[in-house]
């Protein structure tokens, strides 16, 4: 193994040789099996942010390398037309590689274009969104707008969940030495492909103060009163896992979720967060005994402060429940919504149906510029929020609706509503559902501008659309630094 390559932590050689414990063992079986291929040139990187060689004419996807890096690779998956293979040996470095700020780099599984300097992600991100929007779309397309990258690179997002666990994950020193660990027990993120372990985390450098703090006491707290961590397998613990919000304006929710009641335990370790963190604008706590972590199902009980926070964007107060989605990234979204805004080219005369709109943000973001808006989406819940927004903005052109996407927009709905002269969609990564886009084609309004998270399914919905639509303008949009993920934003115009 290259051993420059390992960081002061220990961790860096997991980073270029990920390669877990089962793994390790099946190395020797591996390679019989199935290629080795040595010192390769990783050329290019491609959908998902995986990078990209050619061997013998065949191309091949790995991780946790990038252009410029001559590496070894083990095939673990063979196609027809591609490889799949993870790096065994770094025997040179790209020239363009930069060291990874984060201790966990390559074991928790997050930020994993760290290595990345940040001019050179956008430059793939805006790749990725032009090729693939080339490749699967097939459409005509014009030139795209330069990448908007993210002003903060680092503590920009506004929610993480961590995990409790009672199995920790051992680094490759632990697991080497004789002496025994001092504590199974983690307070941090899962481990790719292993749902059972956590890697405890000191320092997460996704989410601004006092995010770290809260999670470090808790974690000190809950060692030193002998609280029991959960394990996954065994469905046994007190401490299941917890969530921080923070938000533009300064305020900070955390939710606390404890697998079962324990009245004594449970108000100990409340009382003591908010002694350590008076400023806390809402702590609130769950009992989930259930066989998963989600909330959405579950009571989430206020214990100090409000059930909501606020974001705010142009003057324009967003509640933020324990609940509620709300883009990750505050101030990139501001971005994004006023390019959609913009592409949206509102007079104050238009009808603006608003697809999948959440809690509202978008509708109630250009209500101003429009005559009325008209917000569809399937969680009645966030419908809920979306009509609480309109109420505390005073914004009285809005009205929202919750249900099945392609069940509401009927002929009914749209003579009950108005037709719309501009629809404003923004899908889940699915995308869109074919019989939605029939709808849109049916009801042909002069503009559809389309905010997606994935291009690959944007791509497949433009080709859909072709028929009735060119595409006008392209506005990839990055929210998420130091990962493959791009927003990007198309301006569809009637023909």
């Amino acid at each position: 193994m290259d051993s420059k390559m390992k960081a002061p932590n220990g961790l860096w050689r997991v980073v270029h040789f990920p390669i877990f414990a089962a793994n390790l063992i099946d190395m020797g079986r591996s390679r019989r099996n199935k290629p080795f291929y040595e010192q390769v040139t990783i050329t290019d990187i491609g959908a998902e942010g995986k990078a990209i060689a050619r061997v013998n004419e065949k191309v091949v996807f790995t991780t946790h390398a990038i252009p410029g890096d001559v590496v070894d690779l083990q095939v673990t998956k063979r196609k027809k037309s591609y490889d799949e293979a993870r790096v065994v040996r770094v025997h040179q470095e790209s020239a363009d590689r930069v060291a990874a700020f984060c201790a966990y780099f390559g074991v928790c599984g997050g930020c994993k274009w760290q290595f990345l300097p940040y001019e050179k992600q956008l430059f793939y991100k805006q790749k990725q969104v032009g090729d693939q929007l080339t490749r699967l779309g097939r459409v005509e397309l014009p030139e795209l707008k330069p990448i908007l990258g993210s002003a903060k690179e680092t503590f920009y997002r506004n929610k993480l969940e961590f995990s409790f666990s009672n199995k920790r994950w051992l680094t490759a020193e632990e697991l080497h030495s004789d002496e025994e660990p001092e504590t199974m027990n983690a307070l941090g993120f899962h481990i790719p492909r292993m749902f059972d372990k956590i890697i405890d985390i000191e320092k997460c450098w996704l989410q601004p103060d006092p995010s770290n703090e809260i999670r470090n006491f808790i974690r000190a707290y809950a060692l030193e009163n002998d609280l029991e961590f959960f394990g996954i397998k065994s469905q046994q613990g007190f401490l299941r896992n917890m969530i921080v919000r923070t938000a533009s304006t300064g305020e900070t929710m955390l939710i606390v979720a404890f697998f079962k009641e324990d009245i004594e335990k449970r108000e100990g370790l409340l009382d003591a967060i908010v002694e350590k963190f008076p400023d806390l604008t809402s702590l609130m706590y769950v009992i989930n005994s259930k066989g998963n972590d989600t909330i959405t199902d579950q009571e989430v009980i206020s214990y100090k402060g409000r059930d909501h926070i606020f974001e705010e964007m142009e003057g324009l107060r967003f509640k933020v429940g324990p609940k509620s989605f709300y883009q990750t990234n505050s101030e990139q979204a501001y971005e994004l919504y006023k390019v959609a805004r913009d592409f949206a080219g509102l007079t104050g005369e238009e009808v603006v149906y608003d697809l999948y709109t959440g809690t509202g943000t978008i509708a109630n973001f250009v209500a101003s510029k429009a005559k009325k808006v008209v917000g569809i989406e399937y969680v009645p819940e966030a419908i809920e929020d979306a009509k609480i927004n309109s109420e505390i903005n005073q914004i009285s052109n809005t009205s929202f609706f919750a249900g099945d996407m392609k069940a509401v927009l009927n002929d009914a709905f749209i003579a009950d509503n108005g037709k719309p002269d501009v629809i404003i969609t923004d899908p889940p990564r699915a995308g869109m559902h074919e019989d939605v886009v029939k709808t849109i084609l049916d009801v042909a309004p002069q503009k559809v501008v389309y905010v997606s998270c994935n291009p690959a399914s944007q791509a497949r919905d433009l080709a859909l659309m072709d028929e009735k639509y060119r595409v006008d303008q392209i506005q990839p949009v990055d929210m998420f630094p130091h990962t493959h993920h791009v927003e990007n934003v198309v301006l569809l115009v009637r023909k």
